[in-house]
């Protein structure tokens, strides 16, 4: 990637200040935490909970997290029997405000169809290991919606503020590949 970088940047078609720009609001301004945070605050306000759930893309712009590829979003909630996976088989819609940039794996080819196909045993493979009577909900996210899923939020952890609670809350969860 930095060899193109280079190239295009000698051949002046990329003003390297330009890309770094890029790059830096996409790992610093939109990505995981932000996800974490809506998960967080969902975990703690019934109310927004709520929202959420009802209209996921007003909720999350509560939070001033909105923005290309973000514009029509779903949450997807796991629990005790019900555990969402999300994919997207036609290419990698994906939402970028609230998870920023897209795994590699994610954007794979036998990603995007063992998931569907083989949903268990791509889960178990992130380690996430399901017993066999928790349905697993597969989300096949295009253009027009993407999906963010709520996982679980973990026993014991009742007296942790808002801001512990993102903390634990990683990027695989809210695609539901990992528990948490």
């Amino acid at each position: 990637m930095k060899a193109l970088e280079s190239v295009l940047v000698e051949k002046g078609l990329v003003d390297s200040a330009a890309l770094d720009a890029i790059v830096d609001y996409y790992e610093n301004r939109v990505g995981p935490r932000n996800g974490a945070r809506v998960v967080a605050r969902a975990w703690t306000d019934p109310d927004y909970r709520a929202r959420l759930m009802n209209d996921a893309t007003a909720a999350i712009a509560e939070l001033d997290f909105n923005g290309r590829q973000g514009e029509h979003m779903v949450a997807v909630e796991n629990g005790p029997r019900v555990h969402n996976l999300v994919v997207c088989t036609l290419c990698s819609c994906y939402p970028w405000p609230v998870l920023g940039l897209p795994p590699v794996w994610y954007k794979s080819a036998p990603y995007r169809s063992r998931a569907v196909i083989d949903p268990r045993g791509v889960l178990a493979e992130f380690g996430t290991v399901l017993p066999d009577d928790t349905e697993i909900r597969v989300w096949d996210s295009t253009a027009e919606v993407r999906y963010l899923v709520i996982p679980e939020r973990p026993a014991g952890t009742g007296n942790l503020t808002e801001d512990e609670l993102a903390a634990l809350v990683s990027r695989d969860s809210m695609i539901g590949t990992t528990l948490i």
